[in-house]
């Protein structure tokens, strides 16, 4: 492939809307600076952005393809991660983060990108899963880091898996009406999920249904939702850079999590209604992107890959979005490539990277037309 056709496959559409989402977790990081009298987070965040761009370009350089014999090895290796993370030292009344001199590692969120590697080669191909009976493997294989994940305990990140599972067998060619039956199983299911959740994960959805505007006597994750909508709402259309401070008691302001969980209330309270409007805007053009390389793409692998990729991201999102709004229960998960932290801003990045590496190397394999059945 010469130059001129590489660059040509380049998709900077989809490259112009992560730098878009970098720069506004930048102003809402700096927001949050500002109303906690804080500094130097926006400055580190600049630097994981730097590091993370330069692990995207990495990513790119190397055929994606080569990674594919390494799926199942990188996903068996992040499996023992979460197993080791159990037994590290808490934090926050957690079991998430493995201490690495000056940075805590968080392997789940590098297990959400190596479990997809690793569905999207196991489903290379196969028709078994066109059967009910054909489903049990990839559903035992999603059982597992997500079962990991809820000791820890992380219910957010461990949410995540199932739509990713879903939309990977679609896209390679699960009958609709299996999933579908397998869907309402799960919603029957729910009971039987909640007891085994504890008495944190519990409060959060609770809190949900319990929401009471003007209560100004709430506690823990009811505060949370509270003043994750009071922030948005002081934001107003415009937003304070333009329009100003709406009150001077800071109080108001007060979000804890909020450069991270909470970062889409202070991008919203900086520019306002448009502002939000616009980081939406720039997450649909992206995922939008993300399933036209997936539709370009003939190599199954990559295909998938990208399919896996995007329906990890957009899930996400609407959690992380919903949540703030009180239309979601609050999980403790980021907000790709906008709230604070390394782990997520790297892994997340890397994610990009495997999505522009599948666009700029759709190819073909010489055997029998993956995903076309009669």
């Amino acid at each position: 492939m010469t130059t001129r056709h590489w660059i040509r496959r380049v998709p900077w559409v989809l490259i112009a809307c992560v730098l878009g989402l970098m720069v506004a977790g930048l102003a809402g990081i700096h927001r949050a600076d500002e109303l906690t009298t804080a500094d130097g987070r926006m400055r580190r965040q600049l630097v994981w952005i730097v590091l993370s761009l330069g692990a995207m370009l990495s990513v790119v350089t190397v055929p994606y393809r080569n990674l594919r014999g390494l799926s199942y090895l990188l996903f068996g290796a992040n499996l023992l991660l979460l197993a080791v993370v159990l037994i590290a030292p808490a934090r926050n009344g957690a079991h998430r983060w493995i201490p690495l001199g000056f940075i805590q590692f968080q392997p789940s969120e590098m297990a959400r990108l190596t479990y997809i590697m690793a569905i999207a080669h196991y489903l290379m191909y196969r028709r078994n899963y066109r059967s009910l009976s054909g489903l049990v493997v990839p559903f035992l294989i999603t059982l597992i880091p997500v079962g990991l994940i809820i000791r820890e305990p992380d219910l957010g990140t461990s949410l995540l898996f199932l739509p990713v599972l879903f939309a990977m067998l679609f896209a390679a060619g699960a009958r609709a009406r299996h999933l579908v039956a397998i869907g309402v199983l799960g919603i029957a299911a729910l009971p039987v999920l909640w007891t085994s959740m504890n008495a944190e994960q519990k409060s959060r959805i609770v809190t949900l249904f319990n929401q009471n505007d003007g209560n100004t006597t709430d506690r823990g994750d009811g505060y949370h939702l509270r003043q994750s909508r009071q922030v948005l709402a002081l934001g107003g259309i415009w937003g304070s850079h333009i329009t100003g401070m709406a009150t001077d008691d800071l109080s108001a302001y007060h979000l804890p999590e909020a450069r991270t969980d909470f970062v889409f209330c202070l991008v919203g309270e900086k520019w306002g209604l448009v502002g939000t409007l616009g980081v939406l805007g720039l997450y649909l053009v992206l995922f939008a992107r993300g399933l036209m390389i997936a539709g370009s793409t003939n190599e199954p692998f990559g295909r998938l890959l990208a399919v896996g990729i995007v329906a990890l991201l957009a899930t996400q999102t609407f959690i992380n979005t919903g949540m703030t709004v009180g239309l979601m229960p609050i999980t403790g998960m980021t907000l790709p490539l906008v709230s604070y932290g390394g782990s997520s801003m790297l892994t997340t990045s890397i994610a990009v990277g495997l999505l522009i590496n599948v666009a700029i190397r759709p190819g073909y394999e010489v055997v029998a037309k993956p995903f076309r059945f009669t």
